[in-house]
């Protein structure tokens, strides 16, 4: 095996090489900047090879992932910007291995209990905090569990969650700005509101429209995947609140059932809720949920590497590029296939990653702010190395003036738009607009708001810290009039997306591939050499909720 590797990447890089030679190559007009689409895909078919057994965080084929780019970092002449002068830093983890057999989820009402089934009715990743722990009190559902005072909407208003369950609803009301939609959808604030109104335990129940999206069935081949938790704030699992003793998620088929028994319609509340006209209400029955869970410390690899800035001021200030190495590695078959490989998703997002890189490298003069290009591990199981680096930069914080993310460079079809995702809130948004004018794209808005996509990949630990940060998209309109964008991105996202089937079998367009990666160069270069920093605009909503940690408007 030791063999077959190696040769593997041997003629990869040779491939690689060549491609970059006599390949055709993409280039802005008026540029000199060349990403060549051979390169992005002898990148994306070595990262997605069977062989790296899909690159699952903490695993052999990640380590070896990790190795190739560090290889191809080290070649281009960047420097190491790990831990101890090496292109790494380690990553350390927390796995929570559930214990079903020993675990039980029972509801009380109407003098019966009745015990869900793990997988059928539940499911969980267990408890990081502990390995044997139980939340047991009365259920008060609380919508969407959110509290956002500049929204005016508070779901805990009205009802006492003390020594309760929290029944919620992933997401957030559909009439809130998408950034802002995201933002309150996302977990570990749903968690950090229950466990400050008092309440014990969390049960999220699936609703109509997420079932759309991501159909139970999946939901429980991910559940199977290894759980991992970066040890990111003072050596603790991230965002973890030791009030809470249990979480759960259950079926729709079950919360129906469970609306039902207290004379409620599930679809007519998430209606309501989605609205922002709903109101929380107690449940007539009581939930005990007892959790068993293995603990195991292991650690994962960031690649990082620096290209220094040219400009005697500005080059102690940073720009961070952004895009996850790791996937799903080894799961339950679909379709005869176990491997789930990750091309997309993120292969070609850590190749544009590198191909940037390279282009940088190659500059008669370096930009004035230096690069720092990480690659980093553990996305798929919630951002975890964007989070360890965002809060245990190799830097100091104050110095990471941006952050420009790059994940599922989709490149289906010859592409008329793009979306520039959190470019709204900062003065980053000129560099986009000017970028793309540049390469030739329009900038769209976000046209699936409900998939919460601003704080699913590694630019929202970035926010959080209060750094300005974009992530630029593929759009769903084509060049080419006989497309239906909308059409192919939903057939990916229901038949390939977090599957094995998610290799390189699957349409590619290489040549829009690089042209994406170009746009990225692009906002990078205007970033690097502006004379001010990105600075979030006056009145932001993450700006005044962040930025005053690190580059807020003043």
């Amino acid at each position: 095996m030791r063999y077959r590797v190696a040769a593997l990447c041997l003629v990869l890089c040779t491939t690689i090489a060549f491609a970059q030679k006599n390949s055709s190559k993409t280039s802005a007009p008026g540029s000199t900047t060349k990403i060549s689409p051979d390169a992005l895909r002898g990148h994306v078919r070595f990262l997605s090879d069977d062989l790296l057994e899909g690159r699952g965080t903490a695993t052999r084929g990640h380590e070896i992932a990790a190795k190739y780019v560090a290889g191809e970092f080290e070649a281009m002449g960047l420097k190491p910007g790990g831990d101890q002068g090496t292109f790494f830093q380690r990553v350390p983890f927390l796995q929570a291995i559930f214990q079903p057999a020993q675990s039980s989820v029972v509801i009380t009402g109407n003098d019966s209990a009745q015990t869900l089934r793990h997988e059928d009715d539940y499911l969980t990743s267990g408890d990081y905090l502990r390995t044997d722990t139980t939340a047991e009190g009365p259920v008060v559902f609380v919508g969407f569990g959110v509290v956002a005072p500049e929204l005016n909407h508070d779901d805990y208003k009205g009802v006492d969650v003390k020594n309760k369950i929290v029944a919620i609803f992933s997401g957030a009301p559909a009439k809130w700005e998408s950034t802002q939609r995201a933002y309150y959808s996302s977990t570990y604030l749903k968690a950090q509101a229950a466990a400050q109104h008092g309440a014990v335990g969390v049960i999220s129940i699936r609703d109509p429209e997420v079932e759309k999206r991501a159909a139970w069935p999946r939901m429980i081949r991910q559940n199977r995947l290894p759980a991992l938790r970066t040890l990111a704030q003072e050596g603790k699992p991230l965002d973890t609140y030791p009030q809470l003793r249990g979480s759960v998620i259950v079926s729709l088929p079950k919360g129906r059932e469970l609306f039902k028994a207290a004379n409620r319609d599930l679809d007519q509340v998430y209606k309501d809720a989605e609205a922002d006209n709903g109101k929380s209400f107690e449940l007539p029955f009581t939930a005990k949920l007892h959790l068993v869970t293995e603990h195991k410390e292991t650690s994962s690899p960031n690649v990082v590497a620096v290209l220094p800035g040219s400009d005697l001021k500005l080059k102690d200030e940073y720009i961070v590029l952004s895009a996850h190495l790791d996937h799903l590695g080894i799961g339950t078959p679909v379709k005869g296939d176990s491997i789930y490989n990750g091309a997309f998703d993120n292969a070609s997002g850590s190749a544009a990653l590198m191909e940037i890189a390279r282009a940088f490298s190659k500059l008669p003069k370096a930009p004035k702010r230096s690069l720092i290009f990480l690659n980093d591990t553990g996305e798929e199981k919630g951002l975890q190395g964007a989070y360890y680096f965002a809060f245990n930069p190799t830097v100091p914080v104050e110095k990471i003036v941006a952050n420009i993310n790059m994940d599922e460079l989709n490149s289906f079809f010859p592409l008329k738009d793009v979306v520039g995702f959190g470019a709204e809130h900062t003065s980053m948004k000129q560099d986009l607009d000017a970028a793309a004018k540049t390469v030739g794209y329009q900038v769209s808005p976000d046209p699936f708001p409900e998939e919460t996509i601003f704080i699913r990949s590694d630019q929202f630990p970035f926010v959080r810290r209060g750094i300005p940060a974009i992530f630029v998209t593929p759009g769903l309109t084509s060049s080419d009039s006989k497309i239906d964008g909308h059409a192919v991105y939903d057939d990916w996202l229901k038949n390939r997306y977090h599957s094995p089937q998610d290799d390189m079998s699957q349409p590619f367009d290489w040549k829009e591939g690089a042209r994406l990666a170009t746009l990225d160069f692009l906002i990078t270069q205007r970033v690097a050499n502006a004379p001010q920093r990105p600075r979030w605009n006056k009145g932001d909503f993450f700006g005044e909720k962040f930025g005053s940690k690190t580059n807020a408007a003043k």
